[in-house]
């Protein structure tokens, strides 16, 4: 009998990411590098996980997720204002740019830029695919 994915499984897994109008927005497969996902470590949703049970290798799924199971609602929180003296040539305050900044305990944030306006520039420190609704296609390579 196959193995399929239980709670406590180790995945490797190809993972396309797809919008509500169906454009791609993002996969493993561009760089041919699988992600690895282990089960119950809550990196990922209760809503995921609950799609990959029962997958043996070498199956596929596809499945759409609401927001909140996805990459979760947009968090105002996550929306700050700093003051564009704080940006250089090397890391412009341009609206789209991704700059990583450093927090304390040398944690390192991705923000998009949102907004540039006088010396106010608007960072948004939520994932880019917060609050939409993700398609996603799993190609299960393999269980650990």
């Amino acid at each position: 009998m196959a193995q399929v994915v239980e709670k406590d499984s180790i995945l490797v897994v190809h993972i396309t990411m797809k919008l509500a109008d169906g454009s791609a927005a993002d996969s493993t497969k561009v760089n041919n590098k699988p992600a690895k996902i282990i089960m119950g470590d809550e990196s990922i949703s209760p809503a995921f996980e609950a799609q990959l049970l029962g997958l043996a290798a070498g199956e596929s799924k596809e499945f759409t997720l609401q927001a909140k199971d996805a990459f979760g609602e947009v968090n105002p929180d996550n929306i700050h204002y700093m003051d564009i003296s704080k940006f250089s040539e090397e890391a412009p305050a341009k609206v789209g740019n991704i700059i990583t900044f450093t927090q304390p305990g040398n944690v390192e944030l991705p923000g998009m830029i949102r907004e540039v306006s006088g010396s106010s520039v608007t960072i948004d420190f939520n994932h880019p695919l917060a609050g939409q609704e993700v398609t996603f296609v799993i190609d299960l390579v393999e269980i650990q």
